[in-house]
């Protein structure tokens, strides 16, 4: 069985499309097929049912996926074995995270890590969507909640908290509510229900039981700049709103605990360069633990 077939198997499965799949080997369509092809002959077995809209696993290919990622882990494991601890980190590591967190938190410092690793590239998505380690869109996730399934390696980053601001010209021209049935009569800003990545991430209920928003925001950086600059009261990561001098909490309903889950596949435990950048969000994160709570 050839490495190369195997590893091609993988990226069509991961891309779920024979021409994903080549863009991101930067093969072409026909070179894919024909390997695909290869590794069926030699496997006896029919891998994928080719459909119209891509590249289906068959129950075959479902169970040689398991085998497929077995030997990836390997092969990773052996090459950071070979390349020993003597040389420096280099490549490159997409980071995935919420864009509270990847923005107000990571961004403003992963320039420390860039400039001890000059070789290392890193690729921060700061952006409202999930990501799928098993086909490769990240490197390591930050994320809300613990993941339950697949072969991944997750660990406690920081719990975190949410609570109710608003500006000091908005108190100032519209008051403040006194208890949370007030809020219905002030303008309320919040997320887009349907665009939420998880459910831990609905919570304006928690606040209120009929929280509407008047201006709903995909973004939590938005929400809280909306807020800023005196759009409403909003639900914001205490975090980020400490670094924003114009807003004043509004004490009437207790912050909300959330968390942060720091998630990579297992199979690229063996790298040394995604090691590094774990380590050192981890160890970023507890030098300023106290920012969070």
């Amino acid at each position: 069985m050839n490495w190369d077939d195997v590893r091609i198997f993988l990226a069509v499965a991961r891309a779920g499309q024979i021409l994903g799949a080549a863009r991101r080997l930067e093969l072409n369509h026909a070179t894919v097929s024909r390997r695909i092809a290869s590794l069926e002959e030699a496997l006896r077995t029919k891998l994928f049912r080719r459909l119209t809209t891509g590249s289906e696993l068959t129950a075959a290919g479902a169970r040689f996926l398991e085998i497929a990622e077995r030997m990836e882990a390997d092969m990773i494991a052996a090459r950071s074995a070979v390349a020993g601890d003597g040389e420096d980190i280099s490549g490159t590591v997409r980071i995935g995270a919420p864009d509270g967190f990847g923005v107000a938190f990571l961004a403003t410092r992963l320039g420390q890590l860039t400039a001890q690793h000059r070789e290392l590239t890193i690729q921060l998505v700061p952006v409202p969507r999930s990501f799928s380690l098993s086909r490769r869109e990240a490197d390591i996730v930050i994320t809300v909640e613990r993941p339950t399934e697949g072969r991944l390696v997750a660990g406690k980053l920081v719990d975190y908290t949410l609570g109710l601001f608003a500006s000091r010209a908005y108190a100032e021209s519209h008051g403040l509510p006194q208890s949370a049935a007030d809020l219905s009569s002030h303008t309320l800003i919040g997320y887009v229900p349907d665009l939420i990545v998880s459910p831990s991430l609905d919570y304006a209920a928690e606040f209120s039981p009929d929280w509407h928003s008047t201006f709903a925001i995909s973004s939590a950086l938005g929400q809280a700049e909306a807020v800023r600059a005196g759009a409403g009261i909003g639900i914001l990561h205490t975090f980020v709103a400490r670094t924003m001098p114009e807003l004043i909490p509004v004490e009437i309903v207790t912050p909300i605990r959330r968390a942060y889950w720091l998630v990579y596949h297992e199979s690229v435990r063996p790298l040394r360069r995604v090691q590094t950048v774990a380590s050192f969000i981890a160890s970023t994160v507890e030098k300023d633990r106290v920012l969070f709570v």
